[in-house]
C-alpha cells in the first residue's frame, strides 16, 4: 500500500520549516515592515491633514476680519471723501452765489446810472420833442 518513510517525512519537515523560515526573514517581515511603514506613514498624513484644515480655518477667519475691516475702512474713506466733496461743492456754490450777487449789483447800479444818463438826456430833448409836437400838431390842424 502506501509506504511512508519517516526519513522522507522528517526530511520534508525540515526542507518546510526552512522554507517557513527564508521566506519570513526575507519576504514576510520586509513586507510588514513595509505595511507597517505605510500605516504610520498614512496616520501622520491624517493628522498633519486635520492640522492643516484647523490651520486653514483659523486663516480663513482671519482673512475674513481683514476683509471686514477692511469693507469697513474703505466705506470709512468713502464716506469722508463724500463729505468733503460736498464740502468744496458747497464752497464753490457760495463763492459763485457771492460773485454773481456782486456783478448783479454793479449791473443794477450800471443801470441806475444808464436810466439817470438817459432821464438827462431826454430832458435835455424835451423842448426839441415840444417843439417837433407842435410842428405836427399845427400841421394836423
Amino acid at each position: 500500500m502506501l509506504n511512508i518513510s519517516f526519513g522522507l517525512v522528517v526530511f520534508t519537515a525540515v526542507v518546510f520549516f526552512i522554507l517557513i523560515a527564508v521566506l519570513n526573514r526575507w519576504l514576510y517581515k520586509p513586507l510588514l515592515g513595509f505595511m507597517t511603514a505605510r500605516d504610520e506613514s498614512i496616520r501622520r498624513d491624517m493628522e498633519k491633514a486635520k492640522e492643516n484644515s484647523s490651520g486653514s480655518e483659523e486663516l480663513l477667519k482671519e482673512a475674513q476680519e481683514i476683509i471686514a475691516k477692511a469693507k469697513v475702512e474703505a466705506a470709512t474713506i468713502k464716506a469722508e471723501a463724500v463729505n468733503e466733496a460736498k464740502e468744496f461743492a458747497q464752497k464753490k456754490l457760495d463763492e459763485k452765489k457771492a460773485q454773481l450777487a456782486s456783478e448783479y449789483e454793479k449791473f443794477k447800479e450800471k443801470l441806475k446810472s444808464e436810466e439817470e444818463e438817459l432821464k438827462g438826456v431826454l430832458l435835455s430833448q424835451a423842448p426839441l420833442f415840444r417843439e417837433a409836437l407842435k410842428a405836427k400838431f399845427s400841421k394836423l390842424q
